[in-house]
């Protein structure tokens, strides 16, 4: 089984997709993929198939069942090559691809993971927050009051470990997050935020809660990533 990445802005695969998955993805005949669509416009794009049609392309995604599993792992099961491939970024990370690694690794099927973009490790790495601890959190809630509440317990628990929270969001819901973070937060508190990563427009900026207070930004309906911590 081959975890193979995706690209997390459009147009970048000829700059961020290693000639090692290339020649690897040559020899993969059968997919499982979290978005159809999106899988076959990221193959067709690699330009390494005669024919994309010519794909075996199965779903697996958040409503996939267990009980489905065995059924698309057939292919892999006789033999065959097998790539996983999320929407966006690398399979199994904060994507349920990972349902299907578990599942190789309990049929002793060697898992290859290919290396890719991950917005998760390049925020990180741009933020200047702490990369010895870390944690993902993925969405926050959408209730404001939820969020708030969330957003709290994450700086104390960032305050008690010394620790830089990470999570996404859904673009046209950054600006609300945004003031989330800068009502909850306290002033000295570092946040980053990190637009369109690897993309056009990408922008990454790591400020004082205090700091943005004073220029709030207006955030573009663009994938983001938010990461807060103290000075380490």
């Amino acid at each position: 089984m081959f975890l193979v990445p995706n690209i997390i802005a459009e147009g970048t695969q000829q700059n961020v997709i290693p000639q090692q998955v290339v020649q690897t993805l040559k020899s993969i005949r059968y997919f499982l993929v979290e978005d159809a669509r999106t899988a076959r416009r990221y193959l067709s794009s690699l330009k390494i198939y005669d024919s994309i049609e010519s794909l075996n392309i199965e779903v697996l995604d958040k409503d996939t069942k267990a009980e489905q599993l065995d059924e698309l792992m057939k292919p892999l099961l006789t033999g065959n090559y097998m790539g996983i491939i999320s929407e966006s970024g690398c399979p199994g990370v904060a994507d349920p691809g990972s349902m299907a690694v578990a599942y190789a690794h309990e049929r002793n099927i060697q898992v290859v993971p290919l290396v890719g973009p991950s917005s998760i490790l390049l925020g990180l790495m741009a933020s200047g927050l702490n990369g010895q601890k870390f944690a993902f959190h993925g969405y926050l809630p959408v209730d404001g009051k939820e969020a708030i509440k969330t957003i709290k317990e994450l700086e104390r628990e960032s305050e008690q470990k010394n620790q830089t929270q990470i999570f996404i969001e859904t673009p046209y819901r950054n600006n609300s997050v945004l003031d989330h973070l800068l009502n909850s937060l306290k002033p000295t508190m570092l946040l980053t935020i990190a637009v369109d990563i690897n993309g056009f427009n990408e922008n990454i900026r790591t400020k004082s809660v205090a700091e943005w207070k004073v220029a709030k930004p207006t955030l573009p309906k663009l994938p983001s990533l938010f990461l807060f911590g103290q000075n380490h």
